[in-house]
């Protein structure tokens, strides 16, 4: 199966395009070394995908006949992430949270929910 499509269909995510698109950005590795998206991918490759300052490593069981749901994913793939990747994926995910100031900017969603509902009462 292509990397292209793998990574589509194990959900990694949302659009076959958005894969092909990361694929061809070099942000899909294949044991290490960027990959086009015709590669072929088979069982026992580690696949390395690089999002938002981390790298996520997957390893491929098997291969999906097609896009599998959510609960199935864990039968194609195991996460062999480094505990250090994953430190910096949550340092990265507070980071973010942090950075918008309260009262800076258009109001979010659930700003509007809690205006209103201070309103109502």
């Amino acid at each position: 199966m292509r990397v292209d499509k793998f990574i589509w269909c194990v959900r990694f995510f949302k659009t076959r395009s958005l894969a092909g698109e990361q694929v061809r950005g070099g942000k899909v590795l294949l044991a290490g070394l960027p990959v086009k998206s015709s590669r072929d991918i088979k069982s026992g490759d580690l696949v390395t995908i690089k999002r938002h300052g981390f790298d996520q490593l997957y390893e491929v069981l098997s291969i999906p006949k097609s896009r599998v749901g959510a609960k199935l994913v864990e039968d194609y793939v195991v996460n062999r992430t480094p505990q250090e990747e994953l430190d910096k994926e949550e340092f990265l995910k507070l980071a973010r949270n942090i950075t918008r100031q309260k009262g800076l900017g258009r109001p979010t969603k659930k700003d509007r929910r809690d205006i209103e509902g201070f309103s109502d009462r």
